[in-house]
């Protein structure tokens, strides 16, 4: 499994271990002045709440950057819901963006906003953010509690209220400590190492040995 969340949905399954997703952490520059502007990266589909974190933005009064694309099965979702609430200037709509973009955007940002709406197995965007140094403020769902250590990273919590909350005291964070965190647990190679360790299990326990 990619997390002990993700087994949840398939409890009858023989699981030998969980090995996180890992990035090549040296490709996400890292920085620690960020801009005042919050982010939301990903796709524009009811499941990752960007009608949510447009509410955050305007709760809080933040300018929000949101880079995503947009698949045929979700373009009535944003022309009906996402698109009225863009305004281009508070609320500004990138469409989809590269790596370089995609850096970009994440470094700079005082926090990346991902409030869910399902139980999501893993979420890479939330590695890549931090990597960057650039705190997370998610609902508590699905495997997020495992990627977040919440007032040390980011912030995991229950309500659009208290992740508006929480947008106050993103200063709180110490981004080097995001780094730090995706360094120790989310690097390629702690992800190599999980799917060696996990290899080794299985051809020690090999019948046919």
């Amino acid at each position: 499994s990619i997390s002990n969340s993700q087994r949840k949905v398939l409890p009858n399954l023989n699981f030998l271990a969980t090995v996180y997703n890992g990035i090549e952490v040296d490709s996400f520059e890292f920085n620690d002045k960020p801009q005042p502007y919050l982010a939301f990266l990903g796709r524009i589909t009811p499941d990752k709440g960007p009608e949510q974190a447009i509410a955050v933005a305007k709760k809080t009064r933040r300018k929000l950057l949101i880079a995503a694309r947009v698949d045929q099965p979700d373009r009535q979702y944003f022309k009906k819901v996402i698109k009225p609430l863009i305004d281009g200037e508070q609320i500004v709509f990138l469409g989809e963006v590269d790596h370089k973009e995609k850096v970009e955007l994440l470094k700079n940002a005082q926090a990346l906003l991902s409030p869910v709406q399902w139980d999501e197995p893993f979420g890479l965007t939330n590695v890549e953010a931090m990597a960057c140094g650039t705190p997370v403020i998610a609902l508590k769902r699905g495997s997020l509690p495992e990627l977040i250590v919440n007032k040390k990273v980011g912030f995991l919590c229950h309500t659009i209220d208290e992740m508006a909350e929480r947008v106050k005291q993103i200063k709180t964070i110490d981004r080097a400590a995001c780094r730090r965190h995706v360094e120790k647990n989310f690097a390629a190679s702690c992800m190599a190492k999980g799917y060696v360790k996990a290899y080794e299990k299985v051809i020690k326990n090999y019948p046919g040995k």
